[in-house]
């Protein structure tokens, strides 16, 4: 019993030792405890004044928003890490924030090997962000993809094809494949194939297309009109037209095409030059001709 006693006393003994050298411990430390609280609120404020400093200078030298939000939130967060680290300095727990840097290290490399697609469309969204290859509205054509350019982040860019249909690319595949920015410019040539018969008279049918096209309106004059003899043809000979338009949508690049056939067949009607229909020669046995002929009756195949 008396054994007991002792053992209980012994650890009272103990609990109360270290509750006192606790004490001491916060007493000493009380005034790195103000100092420490006095610092995470000075660091929370700076973090916000420099945050909406950010924001404020960062569209003089960007006019991408979302690259704009993400570089004032990582400089917010890294204003608030630097002020924690000095937080953690001044309550002597030096070694907690070696700790807790290693961790994010790890962390950091465990997070990158799982989301590897992730980051990589980040990344590329990013790059696309600062080196601006394109804008919203512009048209283009990237990995077999055609439209008009809807929405731009840091993940995924949205393309509205000509059809109507909305397609969500990853920046990655943006990235990596080759991209036409027919925008960029804001002009366009527009090709047209088309053939006459082996009768005509090529400078009259050059002097023809000539005329036609000239019409059109919006034509850029400065850029001449190519009307280029490409092959003998089958059916007759093959010329290729060539002149500039003005590009803002894909729209004035079909209007364009629609009115140059348009004028080339109203102008080679008046003309009278003609485009050859395709004509195909068969060449059959005498005896099957003659039949066709009705030189000879067709002879049955089976008995009676």
């Amino acid at each position: 019993m008396i054994a007991a006693v002792n053992e209980v006393e012994r650890s009272f003994d103990l609990l109360y030792g270290k509750l006192l050298g606790w004490f001491r411990q916060l007493v000493v430390m009380l005034p790195n405890l103000v100092v420490a609280a006095l610092l995470l609120v000075l660091t929370f404020v700076a973090a916000r004044l420099v945050q909406r400093l950010v924001r404020q200078l960062l569209p003089r030298v960007s006019a991408s928003v979302t690259l704009n939000n993400l570089v004032a939130t990582l400089i917010y967060v890294f204003t608030l890490m630097v002020g924690i680290f000095f937080v953690l300095t001044v309550l002597n727990l030096d070694k907690t924030v070696t700790s807790l840097l290693a961790g994010v290290g790890i962390i950091g490399l465990a997070l990158g090997f799982a989301f590897q697609d992730i980051a990589a469309n980040f990344i590329s969204g990013v790059i696309i962000a600062v080196q601006r290859p394109f804008n919203v509205g512009d048209v283009i054509e990237t990995d077999k993809f055609f439209g008009t350019i809807e929405r731009i982040s840091l993940r995924t860019l949205n393309i509205r094809q000509t059809t109507g249909e909305l397609v969500i690319m990853p920046n990655r595949k943006v990235f990596e494949n080759p991209l036409i920015n027919f925008t960029q410019q804001t002009i366009r040539r527009v090709d047209l194939d088309c053939n006459v018969a082996y009768s005509s008279e090529l400078e009259h049918v050059r002097r023809a297309v000539h005329e036609a096209i000239s019409t059109i309106p919006e034509l850029i004059s400065t850029r001449p009109v190519e009307v280029m003899f490409t092959t003998f043809g089958e059916n007759g000979i093959s010329f290729q037209v060539r002149f500039w338009m003005p590009y803002r949508r894909q729209f004035d690049y079909v209007n364009a095409r629609s009115e140059a056939i348009m004028r080339i067949k109203r102008t080679f009607d008046a003309e009278g030059i003609v485009i050859p229909f395709p004509i195909r020669t068969l060449h059959l046995p005498a005896e099957t001709a003659s039949v066709l002929a009705g030189k000879q009756p067709l002879h049955p195949t089976g008995p009676g």
